[in-house]
Parts: C-alpha cells; structure tokens; sequence
C-alpha cells in the first residue's frame, strides 16, 4: 500500500488501515453480527469457535471493504468536510489506486470467509456490499432516501449471525433484520442533525426534510416508536424460535423509552446538543438490547 513516506513504518499503515475501515465502526457490526448467531443457537454448549471466528474476520472485512469504497468514491467531498478532511484518502495520504487494492482483498477475502460458513451467509455480505458503495454512497449527494436505502446494509449484520447458524432467511431473521433496520433511521438522523452545517459543505442531504424543522424530528419519533414495536415483538410468540421472555421484553421496552424520550427532547429543543445525545443514546440502545436478548437466551 503506498503510503506517502510512511510505508515502511508498520504503526503508521495500521493507523491508516483504522481509519479506512473505521475500526470502532466495524468492531460494532461484528458485535451484532455474533449476537445473532449467540441467538439462533439452540444451546450454548454448541457454539462452533471456528464459526464465530469466521464471523468476525469476514464481516470485518465485509464493513471495512464498504468503508474503503464509500472514501474512495467521496474523496473529493470528504476533503470539503471539516470531520473527514483528514481521512487517509481525503488527504492523499493513501492513493486511490492502493484503497481501491486494499478494498478489493478485503471483499474477496471476507465473501470467502463468510462463504466458508454456508453460501447465504456470503450472498447477505455481497448484497452489504454492493448496496452500501454502489447504492448508498452515490444518492447521499442526491436525495435524503440515500438513508432509507443505507438502513438496507446497516440492518444485514444482526441477522447475518442467524443465518449463519441457521443456514436460513426466516421469520427470526427478518425479526433481526427489521429491529435494525428501524434503529438506522433515529441514529443517523441525530448525526446527521448535528453535522448539518459539515454535511453542507461536501453536498450531502441526510435529514428527512433537508432541515433541521419539527417535521425532521417527528419523523425520528415516529421511526423509534417502530422500532420498539419491533424490539419487543419477539415477546408475542410470533417470530418462530426466536422469542423474548417477559421480564426481558420490559428491559428491552424501558431502553426503547429511554431512547423515546431522547427524541422527544430532540423535537422540543432542536439542538445540536440534544442531537448528539440521541446518537450517543442511540449507540448504547442497540447494543443494550443485543446484550438483553443474548442473556435472556441463556438464562431461560
């Protein structure tokens, strides 16, 4: 990889490699992806490790090669953003020639891995992929539907673990899949909400209405009483083998509340202040209630 004059030294190409694949964002995605594999599992003295591991390095690389792509195909507007600007691509740091190397390994490398667990697992990854470089990327300069088209691949990992042990797309699955899908729609709103002026200057128009108005924020409240509905679903028996008991549907309620009232708050004061408190809400519900169906699968 041709890194300006620090190629030879390997702290300075880990560091790149961090910030074209968001590290912490991936990490995040692999995190769903094995709660949905801890969940399908029928006991859990059958965790196959071979398979977590493959989970976790092929959806790495899954997440990492869409991030690769999303900064090579925005590089120019990434370098108008005073949050992006410094982006290994964005700066020049990184040619486009070796980020677009390094993506395509990373792709090859993770559908394979994720091939290797079963074909549906891999053509899930694929469809991650294509959807978030191909599709997402181009319309975020275009139109606001670029985040409903976005919430797509965001909502492939949760229910990529079910399919992986599975090797099936049921009921369960499309439970897990609709359960993020919904989360994308109040947490990227919230950022987009309090980067609308960074946003501005690269072209992007994230928010529903293309403002920072009453309607925009109805829409996030709207969105996370969906997602409620659909988090405590599994509670009703429905969803096949997948299921909640009880007492963890009212934990998993009382976080979807708590995120409730961040968007409430948002709608009355309109703040960049109560928009980052909704991200950073939004952050730790999803992983709050991955936690919770995960616990509760064990302890039932």
């Amino acid at each position: 990889m041709s890194i300006s004059s620090n190629y030879n030294n390997p702290v300075s190409v880990l560091k790149e490699f961090k910030e074209m694949t968001k590290m912490g964002l991936a990490f995040s995605v692999v995190f769903s992806t094995i709660a949905g594999y801890l969940i399908a599992i029928p006991d859990f003295r059958d965790i196959n490790y071979l398979v977590l591991l493959a989970l976790a390095i092929g959806g790495y690389c899954m997440v990492g090669a869409s991030n690769v792509y999303n900064q090579i195909i925005e590089k120019d507007l990434d370098a108008k953003m005073d949050r992006t600007k410094n982006r290994p691509i964005a700066s020049g740091r990184v040619t486009t020639r070796a980020a677009f190397i390094l993506a395509s390994v990373l792709t090859v490398l993770g559908i394979g891995i994720l091939y290797a667990v079963n074909p549906k697992t891999a053509m899930f990854g694929a469809i991650s992929i294509f959807l978030y470089a191909c599709v997402y990327t181009p319309l975020k300069t275009i139109t606001p539907l670029s985040v409903f088209v976005g919430a797509f691949p965001g909502a492939i990992p949760f229910m990529l673990g079910w399919v992986a042990e599975t090797d099936n797309f049921g009921i369960e699955a499309g439970t897990l899949f609709l359960i993020q899908f919904f989360w994308q729609f109040p947490h990227f709103w919230a950022i987009g909400w309090f980067l609308y002026d960074d946003y501005q200057k690269g072209g992007f128009s994230m928010l529903p209405t293309g403002k920072r108005d009453t309607k925009t924020a109805m829409q996030i409240i709207l969105y996370t009483i969906w997602l409620i509905i659909i988090s405590v679903f599994p509670a009703t028996g429905l969803t096949g083998r997948l299921y909640l008991s009880p007492i963890a549907a009212v934990l998993v309620l009382m976080a979807g509340l708590w995120m409730l009232w961040a968007a409430i708050r948002l709608y009355k004061e309109r703040t960049n202040k109560m928009a980052r408190t909704l991200m950073l809400v939004s952050v730790t519900y999803i992983t709050l209630i991955q936690i919770i169906y995960i616990l509760d699968k064990i302890f039932r």
